[in-house]
């Protein structure tokens, strides 16, 4: 079993970075609205099946080659960058509410993971990693007697 030292403010860091788009005022709006991109986070659902994991992210207009998946350390980290696009000449923009610019989510892989059969694909805006479980024996209920 893999120890995590909590840190009551990560979880409450990573919902103020993700939302806080969401929330901005006007001003702020216009700060951004410099040109310049920032990191964003896709969301991400997590489920079990009897064979393995399934981390399902959004990342709508990501191309393929623009997406990177590594194993290290025991996590998954799912990196890449959603470029902007280019406005035309005769175009005004009225409203942006799209995300653009890098990303990175990272997920703490269980311990029964098996890292080096993990694969992915991507079709529809989605993005599915595939997660076996390694096939160590299940462990058996075992009585202790005490002395």
């Amino acid at each position: 079993m893999k120890l995590t030292t909590w840190d009551p403010f990560r979880d409450l860091d990573e919902m103020v970075s993700r939302y806080s788009p969401f929330f901005r005022t006007g001003l702020l709006r216009q700060l951004d609205e410099t040109g310049k991109d920032f990191n964003w986070s896709p969301a991400a659902d997590i489920s079990e099946t009897d064979t393995e994991y399934l981390v399902k992210a959004d990342l709508p207009g990501v191309e393929k080659k623009d997406v990177k998946i590594t194993v290290e350390n025991g996590q998954l980290r799912i990196t890449g960058e959603r470029a902007t696009e280019q406005k035309a000449k005769d175009e005004n923009e009225i409203r942006i509410e799209r995300f653009h610019g890098t990303f990175s989510r990272t997920f703490a892989l269980p311990d029964n993971a098996d890292a080096g059969n993990i694969r992915a694909e991507q079709s529809n805006g989605s993005l599915t990693v595939h997660i076996p479980k390694s096939k160590a024996a299940k462990p058996a209920k075992i009585e202790v007697p005490i002395k």
